[in-house]
């Protein structure tokens, strides 16, 4: 296995250089009790804990453990509550919860670092804290003094989990159709019946109880998403005198899922003994609404795990690729020279820096999206507006390219590996097991895809397109002080423009009511958008390690590092850029070819 999972050094390149978390600790009085040597300091710590906690237990979680319903509980891996106890004991449960229930107020953008730390190392585990987090940040969020008291500080020291509960047999990602109900007992307490499948981290043997946010719908309510709840079920009740006592919640079955084994997947029955109790979250019938802002955050959480498992396969890959010897320089005809590592050989190194410029160009953009989401809590007036129309643009794109990209980098890796990749002597197998669900959790692509292209390219008449294109023009003029990067700069220039046409070509379907014909390729148009949005990180990472490399006197080694970073920058304009070329007739193109209403022509 390899003995590098992720790189701190590039983490802290993007925090502190392109993303200039500096901005926070200065400016706002939020973040000041933090600064950048507090930072190095929780990263390290981060890292420390996921080398010794996590990454050693990877491929054992995988290979050595089948989750089992036994007694009522769900088995779980020995080492994950070890884990999770270090994760609490660190005070990462609660870090970017305000001082005032316990938390340390740090920006979303160290945040995400620490996670792609710990999921890196191993990804199934950290679903049990992240999901515990989003669902007790919805509880701060919306929730009432007596849900904050009696289930979120419980959740934050980490003695309960926490889940949300969504999706139905005969529902699926359509929301409108649940049918899961709630029947009012007395005040804000309401009986809850139903079933909810795919619940990650349903069931556990090791936490004292698990808090599940469950979408239901009051008995009387109207119709569709306008009469959807949320409730607060927990898998154990206190009875009058404090004592937790059972609250008809059933591990009903268990997934046997191809990946991610670490974490159960549940089919969660609700109320089969009619005594399933549930409070109620916020106001009635406003449930979908609530759920979305813990949504939003797990699109964000979805892509991080995909760049996360990215980062993983690339640097088991890059190891792999020095250590292993195969064949001679083609110019080389003499079979008695030793054999070359496989790294010298140019598809070798394309593969790399396929992997490469995934991976990087992913965390930049993720964190991109943690950026803005910092700058929506402290700014205000229109300012605060636009950085959450900004933020509310990244969301699907942040969900969508790690994943969908993802599985391509991990792909080139177990390329890399040859035979071996196939084979569970090297993790490369499981990491392509393990990517391949980002592209389904919260949401698929191609309803992530009508989401960009059906309400967040168009809102507002295009607001938040315009807020994105005036950063990356930003980037782009900044690029322009340095000679090597015109050309590239230049590029980006013309991408944007050709983006804004293709948005104008298909709004006029929209605008004309032919919305099957608007939306038909939503996933063309998300992957030519990923590719401009990407290319725009990349050219700013290379303008700050240009900008580096002539101002900061910089020692070898990071000669290297920000050397590395134009470099890849240029592989992506040159490898992936045109790319979207392609796409773009296909876009433009009036053939319409998906929308047959004889289906029979596919049989």
């Amino acid at each position: 296995m390899a003995n590098k999972f992720i790189s701190l050094k590039n983490l802290k390149f993007l925090l502190y250089d392109v993303h200039n978390v500096s901005q926070f600790t200065e400016n706002y009085d939020y973040y000041k009790m933090h600064d950048i040597e507090s930072f190095d300091f929780m990263l390290d710590a981060a890292y420390q804990i996921a080398e010794k906690e996590l990454f050693p237990f990877y491929q054992d979680m995988d290979k050595n453990h089948v989750p089992e319903v036994v007694d009522g509980k769900t088995n779980s891996h020995p080492q994950v509550p070890k884990f999770l106890k270090a994760y609490c004991e660190s005070g990462w449960m609660s870090s970017d919860f305000p001082e005032k229930y316990g938390g340390m107020q740090i920006p979303e953008l160290v945040q995400i670092c620490s996670e792609m730390i710990f999921q890196a190392a191993n990804n199934g585990v950290t679903l049990f804290h992240g999901l515990t987090k989003g669902s007790a940040k919805l509880i701060m969020a919306f929730g009432s003094d007596y849900l904050k008291k009696e289930f979120m500080e419980k959740m934050l020291t980490g003695e309960w989990t926490g889940t949300m509960c969504l999706t139905e047999a005969g529902a699926g990602s359509s929301l409108s159709d649940i049918v899961t109900s709630a029947e009012e007992v007395s005040d804000g307490l309401y009986k809850i019946e139903g079933q909810k499948i795919f619940i990650s981290g349903g069931d556990n043997n090791f936490s004292e109880n698990i808090v599940h946010l469950v979408l239901a719908r009051i008995k009387g309510a109207p119709a569709g998403t306008k009469g959807i709840s949320l409730f607060v079920v927990p898998k154990f009740r206190k009875d009058e005198n404090g004592n937790l006592v059972d609250n008809d919640v059933i591990s009903a079955g268990l997934y046997h899922k191809m990946g991610q084994k670490a974490i159960p997947a549940m089919h969660l029955a609700f109320g089969d003994k009619n005594n399933c109790q549930g409070y109620l979250v916020g106001e009635a019938n406003k449930g979908l609404k609530y759920m979305f802002k813990m949504m939003n955050g797990a699109r964000i959480e979805v892509g991080l795990l995909g760049t996360a498992i990215s980062s993983a396969a690339y640097y088991a890959s890059l190891q792999y690729a020095k250590e292993r010897t195969q064949g001679r320089d083609v110019n080389n005809k003499n079979p008695e020279d030793p054999q070359i590592p496989i790294i010298e050989h140019a598809d070798v190194q394309r593969m790399l820096l396929l992997q490469k410029s995934i991976t990087e160009g992913a965390m930049s953009l993720v964190m991109e999206a943690g950026r803005a989401h910092d700058l929506s809590k402290v700014l205000e007036g229109e300012e605060q507006k636009r950085a959450e129309l900004f933020l509310d643009l990244l969301t699907p794109l942040v969900k969508v390219y790690p994943s969908e990209e993802g599985i391509r980098s991990v792909s080139n890796g177990l390329q890399i590996f040859g035979g071996y990749g196939y084979t569970e002597d090297f993790p490369l197998e499981q990491m392509a097991r393990d990517m391949r669900i980002t592209t389904l959790y919260e949401g698929t692509t191609g309803i992530q895809s009508m989401d960009l292209l059906g309400r967040k390219a168009l809102m507002k008449n295009g607001a938040a397109l315009k807020v994105l294109f005036e950063k990356m023009t930003e980037t782009v003029d900044e690029a322009n002080t340095h000679e090597e990067l015109k050309k590239y700069a230049d590029t980006l220039t013309s991408e944007m423009q050709q983006l804004q046409g293709i948005t104008m070509h298909l709004a006029q379907f929209a605008m004309k009511g032919e919305l099957q014909r608007f939306l038909a390729d939503a996933n063309l148009y998300m992957e030519y958008f990923c590719i401009v949005t990407i290319a725009w990180q990349w050219l700013k990472q290379a303008t700050v390690a240009k900008r580096k490399l002539v101002t900061s006197n910089p020692d070898k080694e990071d000669v290297t590092f920000y050397e590395s970073k134009v470099h890849t920058m240029k592989f992506f304009y040159h490898y992936e850029v045109p790319r979207a070329a392609g796409l773009k007739t296909r876009l433009m193109d009036t053939e319409t070819l998906t929308m047959c209403k004889d289906t029979a022509i596919l049989s």
